[in-house]
């Protein structure tokens, strides 16, 4: 039997909060008997729904009520300030107090950062968090970061992106030694701002698996298990990508909704296309990792649905299980000790 997890969900964050939350939940619940979860903000909105629900599962579930909630385009400085009684901070607190091992929200990306960040502060040699999460190749999928944390890194900041993402990616994938590209304009040494060329000097003399500069479309190539880059870089990076696959989707079901011959030739291509969409599906990949804390939190798309917000529930169970935060505090420390004696 597996060891109980506790996870404490963000249940009002997000586009559309208890209404997605709560029916992911019970799902999550369903499909894993060791977790044990708890729906974070107000009582009167998730008890409703929570019992529409009709769901046996009582015993694994509970609520904790909070009063406020941190909006969508809410400054991080005020919702820090002001919502100390929100449904985020008191998420995020439960992990602090260990009464849960992971907290997951789809809530405000800079709230919950700059929360996450004061609350369970930093792992010692880390100087800025980043978000991870995987995107799909063609040979799989590869982790990529920074997605949006810091839109002006140091070249010491995507040293550190590169130790965390290896770190990560080698536990939950269980690669080994995973390859570690940085993202850049071009793949020869004299492309690319300072930062990326200082960063690069850095992994070359550094332990992990570092195979030099990866272009815009390597991405999805498979060229590397973990691609760094500046958050600014890798955010427009993400949304351009999610922008065309849903063009992609668009397209397709525009040509064949076109005649009689096109909708037969769907009927018959539709295997095909499945697979095809499950292949792009973003869903699939939801659930961002806050790497770099002294704790585990997963940001959710705020647009998910309840298929999407359960997988990010189920990245939080494999990083829980896989102590990622000691085993990147751990790699952390051999590699600047091991720099220190160079």
């Amino acid at each position: 039997m597996s060891k109980k997890i506790t996870i404490a969900l963000d249940a009002m964050g997000g586009d559309y909060g208890p209404e997605v939350v709560i029916p992911a939940a019970i799902a999550a619940l369903n499909e894993l008997d060791f977790l044990h979860l708890i729906l974070v903000g107000d009582q009167d909105r998730i008890q409703p729904v929570l019992d529409a629900q009709r769901s046996g599962i009582t015993e694994r579930i509970r609520i904790q009520h909070a009063s406020q909630q941190v909006e969508m385009h809410e400054p991080p400085s005020q919702a820090l300030r002001n919502k100390k009684d929100s449904s985020m901070r008191v998420a995020i607190n439960l992990v602090r107090e260990g009464a849960a091992q992971a907290c997951v929200s789809a809530g405000n990306t800079g709230a919950l950062m700059a929360t996450a960040r004061f609350v369970l502060k930093m792992l010692p040699g880390v100087d800025r968090p980043a978000i991870i999460t995987a995107l799909p190749t063609i040979s799989g999928h590869t982790h990529m970061l920074d997605l949006g944390a810091n839109v002006d890194s140091s070249a010491e900041n995507l040293f550190e992106f590169a130790v965390m993402g290896s770190v990560l990616t080698s536990v939950v994938e269980e690669i080994p030694n995973p390859k570690v590209a940085l993202l850049n304009i071009g793949e020869e040494e004299i492309k690319g701002n300072e930062q990326v060329k200082q960063a690069a000097r850095l992994l070359e003399k550094s332990s992990l698996n570092y195979i030099g500069f990866v272009e815009g479309d390597g991405i999805y190539l498979g060229e590397a298990d973990v691609i760094v880059c500046d958050g600014f870089v890798g955010n427009v990076a993400l949304k351009t990508s999610e922008g065309i696959a849903k063009m992609i989707t668009h397209f397709l079901k525009d040509a064949f909704k076109r005649n009689f011959y096109t909708k037969a030739a769907a009927t018959l291509a539709m295997p095909a296309l499945k697979s095809f969409k499950e292949k792009i599906d973003h869903r699939r990949y939801n659930g961002a990792s806050l790497v770099g804390l002294q704790g585990i939190v997963i940001k959710s798309h705020g647009g998910a649905d309840i298929f999407a917000f359960q997988q990010a529930i189920k990245e939080a169970v494999i990083e829980v299980r896989k102590n990622v935060p000691q085993r990147i505090s751990s790699q952390l420390e051999a590699i600047l000790t091991a720099r220190q004696v160079v």
